[in-house]
């Protein structure tokens, strides 16, 4: 279990340096993303028309000539495409969003689940604490105001 631990953090440095070296560079950042989703999704594609083919006996059903492919290009290209979004960070953003995840570690039903009523008091509430940030911020203004004052009187 221990060595399992240790690759694990090892992996997840390696994925946290990726992610900040790609930060730096968003445009080849999201060109490798958007690959790595593509490839994936050939992957998927290709793997369950090589399926339909087998379980159909070659019935020409696929959308590519699989007499040309061997059986295992779309489990490689989902494995690849796994790899690369593993790797830069992104493979459950790109899936299931950072939104969903928050909401569910919240324990908040999904924005499609809500009532209007509900988003409407959460919109109220929203603009109701924002509000209230920019009247303390004006608070804490005046009071470095005075504070300011008081230390030119005393000097």
């Amino acid at each position: 279990m221990n060595t399992l631990r240790k690759i694990h953090q090892v992996w997840h440095g390696i994925k946290d340096k990726i992610r900040i070296t790609l930060s730096h560079h968003p445009v080849l950042y999201a060109f490798i993303g958007g690959t790595g989703v593509i490839i994936f999704w050939r992957g998927v594609w290709h793997t369950v028309d090589y399926l339909m083919e087998y379980f159909t006996i070659g019935d020409k059903v696929s959308t590519t000539s699989f007499s040309q492919l061997p059986w295992w290009d779309g489990p490689l290209s989902i494995a690849f495409g796994v790899s690369l979004l593993v790797s830069t960070g992104l493979f459950v953003v790109s899936f299931i969003g950072t939104e969903t995840i928050i909401s569910g570690l919240r324990g908040e039903k999904q924005l499609t689940e809500k009532t209007e009523e509900e988003v409407k008091f959460e919109v109220k509430e929203s603009v109701r604490i924002k509000k209230e940030i920019h009247e303390m911020d004006a608070r804490v203004k005046h009071v470095e105001a005075m504070l300011a004052k008081k230390q030119n009187k005393d000097s």
